[in-house]
């Protein structure tokens, strides 16, 4: 059993690691969050959130964690994921699953959970309690609404669970919704929840219940005598405004693999010099894509990491070193970030986003002297000339 102490400028925290499928210092740092329900974070170095990571990388976690998935889960199965962390995350291991399950006659379906409004797809809600943002949304198209309505089995991802608070608000409120379903299963790369609440888990949920993780064990967390500096909510939720946040890519439901922008690839690399250093990035909750299209020049050869911008307030200490301060492009006024990454540090920048040309990707695009892509669906995908 591995032993951590991390003294924050928040408190202290202790991690002890039960079990580990990879090294602890290869998946995650230790970062201090400006967040007083929560003042530590467990900031994932494969997740392609806050820290840049190699494609191949991502994948090796997709591929693990589908494949600790039982499978012997009745289906249809209906997998979820955490937004905005675990977007990401979730349709990676979606599609992992689908590819090592190709012969199943099992019928499944993929969501992810929104901050945003998206159309007048009708949705429902559930709370991230710890969060600075804790209203979750899931929107439903009336074909993916028809399947979860016969589903049996429901896997959830997230980036790490430590107290499982999230997994159980949102399995309430679908259990409600959805009283036939007869199997859980719960997939994240740390699992912190101990081995008592793991041993307890079908109780607490209602239903049989399965947990992977790429790392289990456990923690605790002494606040310090200073107060987590207080950071401005995240969210400003307007249920009538349109934030560009679309239904093409996961988030009323999708049942196969997204097609890569193999395409769009095969241009771009041709511009990457040998030995270039490339990032593609990420915008909020668009970060799928951006994954696939990383992947792609990967294996075109080129020296690709992958990441993205976030609403998640975190302190400048620990794994957490320069940090971007950037505008909201979805248009909530809401204050973003991006980590680890400096202007300057990249050959090229490519910044994939799901919304409209805006003054903050402009914004995003200056600091970083990288170029927009505007996706709007999976092959059309428009550059937007930074001016």
């Amino acid at each position: 059993m591995n032993l951590v102490k991390q003294q924050m400028p928040t408190g202290e925290l202790t991690l002890k690691v039960d079990e580990a499928r990879f090294p602890l210092d290869w998946l995650i740092g230790f970062a201090a969050r400006a967040n007083a329900k929560r003042g530590f974070l467990f900031l994932s170095k494969v997740l392609g959130k806050h820290w840049p990571v190699t494609p191949r990388a991502m994948q090796a976690i997709h591929d693990d964690l589908a494949a600790q998935i039982p499978p012997s889960l009745p289906g249809p199965v209906v997998f979820i994921a955490m937004a905005e962390t675990a977007v990401g995350l979730g349709q990676g291991v979606f599609e992992a699953w689908l590819r090592a399950n190709p012969s199943s006659s099992c019928k499944a379906l993929f969501l992810h959970s929104s901050r945003y409004r998206v159309g007048t797809v009708p949705f429902f809600e559930f709370e991230e309690s710890h969060s600075h943002a804790p209203r979750q949304f899931l929107h439903l198209s009336d074909a993916a609404s028809a399947l979860f309505s016969t589903a049996r089995s429901l896997v959830l991802i997230d980036d790490e669970a430590s107290t499982g608070n999230t997994f159980a608000n949102l399995v309430q409120v679908c259990r409600a919704r959805y009283p036939q379903l007869e199997k859980l299963h719960l997939g994240v790369i740390t699992n912190f929840m101990g081995q008592a609440a793991n041993a307890g888990l079908s109780e607490r949920f209602g239903l049989p219940t399965t947990i992977g993780a790429a790392l289990s064990g456990h923690y605790a967390f002494q606040a310090g005598a200073a107060p987590a500096p207080v950071a401005a909510s995240a969210q400003r939720f307007e249920a009538n405004e349109e934030r560009g946040a679309s239904p093409a890519f996961g988030r009323i439901g999708v049942g196969r693999a997204l097609a890569p922008p193999q395409g769009l690839a095969v241009q771009l690399a041709q511009e990457i010099g040998a030995g270039d250093s490339v990032l593609v990035l990420g915008t909020g909750e668009f970060m799928h894509p951006s994954f696939l299209l990383a992947r792609e020049l990967e294996s075109l050869g080129k020296n690709v990491v992958v990441q993205s911008t976030t609403r998640s307030p975190i302190l400048s200490w620990g794994s957490v070193g320069h940090i971007v301060h950037c505008d909201d492009n979805y248009g909530e006024g809401i204050a973003n970030y991006l980590y680890n990454v400096a202007p300057g540090q990249y050959q090229h920048v490519f910044i994939c986003h799901e919304t409209p040309a805006s003054p903050a990707l402009m914004q995003l695009a200056g600091q970083l002297n990288g170029r927009l892509f505007h996706f709007q669906s999976e092959t059309k995908i428009e550059e937007i000339p930074v001016c």
